[in-house]
């Protein structure tokens, strides 16, 4: 690895997109006119705790922060996110029980975020990641690669290439 690459974690990263799709679905309807916030006392703002913490692993893994939340920690409150969002899902909370309105795009949302979380996590444990590297922009730090001039490149057009032979 070249001294200007850098290693961007994988997984963190996707689970803080999702950590960011839940806290945006809390804002939105789960409920005919109901948001996540609006519906719950308590859960929205354990699920607000739950995304935080998952950005904070993504912080942590690209070594902003010290020390690092380990990835089996990041997994278990992932998974926790997880489970109280189905449960969510499957229970309507009291709140609109007993109206009976039908789900919205907010839970929905919520779920696909916590799922991210978890798949993110899951690939953090594995610590898969990729490699950036930073190059310099026209005219500063490294000369461009010579050609080789015997290498031959497609045409862009069908036609006679040299020697003879057709190109399709």
């Amino acid at each position: 690895m070249s001294p200007d690459s850098r290693d961007v974690p994988v997984g963190p990263l996707i689970a803080a997109v999702g950590a960011v799709l839940l806290i945006v679905s809390l804002f939105l309807n789960w409920y005919e006119g109901v948001t996540g916030f609006t519906v719950f006392e308590f859960i929205d703002l354990l699920l607000v705790v739950m995304a935080l913490l998952t950005v904070a692993s993504l912080a942590g893994g690209m070594g902003l922060v010290r020390p690092a939340v380990s990835p089996p920690i990041s997994l278990a409150v992932t998974l926790f996110t997880l489970f109280v969002v189905v449960s969510q899902v499957i229970n309507d909370p009291p709140a609109v029980a007993r109206t009976g309105p039908d789900q919205d795009i907010g839970i929905w949302l919520a779920l696909a975020g916590a799922a991210l979380m978890v798949a993110g996590a899951l690939l953090a444990t594995t610590r898969i990641s990729l490699a950036v590297e930073s190059r310099p922009g026209p005219g500063g730090g490294r000369a461009a690669p010579e050609r080789d001039p015997d290498a031959t490149e497609p045409l862009s057009e069908p036609g006679p290439a040299p020697g003879g032979r057709e190109r399709l």
